[in-house]
């Protein structure tokens, strides 16, 4: 019979995936997705915020204990006068199979006043996940931490020893994006598009989806020459547009830059290059975007275009323009990169999609649509023949 009493299991990297980096703080570590040279580089608090949070990253570890806690401090961002995100989620896996969740609570919340710019702290208690009356049997455990909170783990408790699981066997896939890799409005972390596919690919997911922040920077690209991976995703265009970062002539050749960095660390690596999925403000319509200020007065997050259709003549970015450029690049590079690869994002949500599964802010697929996402991302993959790559 195992025990109640409950041990401290520390939290190391060999229990915590999907992080590139723990940062030790004074009761804890906080799982960082890029490295902390890379963060000194950038100065965006957007991209502060959206690198700690956690998504596709889990506590992976072998035991027969049937009581597990996990002790997090969360931190999270709302909006005044917009209805707050609801609670994060942490989700237990067993053996790959969904058994239980728990809700965050309390922590950090930072109020925006987004007419005034004001913000206001509200600290809260620690959130504890309990999971009980779990099998007594050895078997494989994964808690997987919420998408869109930055978490800072402070304890794992189990009553009976943990230890890291047996020695990987799944090919790593690592993958950046947008805010929709970073998992906006999904409701769940295994609920994402990439955990979605990855487990349906039974791939090993290192999720470099960075919301607002998928801007061909070159210390992302640096991050992942030097990560490692079988197989390289990067999904690229809807944050150039809504940013209005650049115009065409600077976005060719840093695609190539990104490209070439890339290749320094994985010449031969699977690489597939995934342009955006359909998003009707941008289609056709340059950055930057904004709030839709009459939903917003009435309490609705929606976003609009507010570039001008004629301005792609003096090189404006739209999403159509740069899947142009995108696959223009991929062909150009694949005579002496045969493992390059491009996949058109409208594969995995297109315009025929918009009916059934509407963005309900006019740029993010809700739950519904990450999980069909994810599905048709596993089967592209394996109809392309990249699984087969990494197999």
């Amino acid at each position: 019979m195992t025990s109640h009493h409950l041990t401290t299991v520390p939290l190391t990297t060999a229990l915590v995936l999907g992080a590139v980096e723990l940062e030790p703080t004074e009761v804890g570590v906080i799982p960082h997705r890029l490295p902390a040279w890379a963060r000194a580089q950038c100065a965006d608090p957007q991209l502060a915020m959206v690198e700690s949070q956690p998504s596709g990253v889990h506590l992976a570890f072998r035991t027969a204990a049937t009581v597990i806690e996990l002790d997090v401090q969360r931190s999270r961002t709302t909006f005044r006068g917009i209805p707050a995100r609801p609670d994060g989620i942490l989700e237990l896996v067993i053996d790959g199979d969904l058994v239980a969740h728990s809700a965050t609570s309390g922590g950090t919340t930072i109020t925006i006043d987004m007419t005034t710019g004001a913000c206001e702290t509200e600290v809260g208690a620690v959130t504890r996940a309990r999971f009980t009356d779990l099998s007594h049997a050895m078997k494989n455990v994964e808690i997987w931490l919420p998408h869109n909170e930055r978490i800072e783990l402070l304890e794992l408790r189990c009553n009976a020893p943990a230890e890291p699981g047996p020695a990987r066997t799944r090919a790593v896939w690592v993958h950046h994006g947008s805010s929709i890799s970073h998992g906006s409005n999904a409701t769940r972390p295994t609920g994402i598009w990439p955990v979605v596919a990855a487990r349906l690919a039974d791939l090993e997911l290192v999720n470099l989806g960075l919301g607002g922040s998928a801007l061909l920077d070159p210390f992302t690209a640096r991050t992942i020459r030097d990560s490692a991976a079988d197989l390289i995703s990067l999904k690229l265009g809807i944050n150039l547009v809504n940013a209005d970062l650049m115009r065409l002539r600077a976005f060719g050749p840093a695609v190539h830059g990104f490209l070439d960095t890339i290749r320094e660390g994985h010449p031969t690596t699977p690489l597939l290059v995934v342009s955006a999925t359909y998003c009707a403000i941008h289609e056709h319509t340059p950055g930057p975007c904004a709030f839709d200020l009459d939903a917003l007065a009435k309490g609705t997050l929606r976003f609009r275009a507010t570039g001008d259709p004629a301005e792609r003549a003096a090189g404006k970015l739209t999403l159509a323009v740069i899947r142009d450029e995108l696959a223009r690049i991929v062909a150009e590079r694949q005579p002496t990169d045969p493992n390059l690869h491009y996949l058109d994002g409208r594969r995995l949500y297109a315009e025929s999609d918009t009916d059934a599964h509407p963005l309900p802010d006019g740029l993010h697929p809700d739950a519904a649509t990450h999980q069909l996402m994810g599905e048709r991302f596993a089967r592209a993959a394996a109809a392309d023949g990249l699984r087969s790559l990494v197999t």
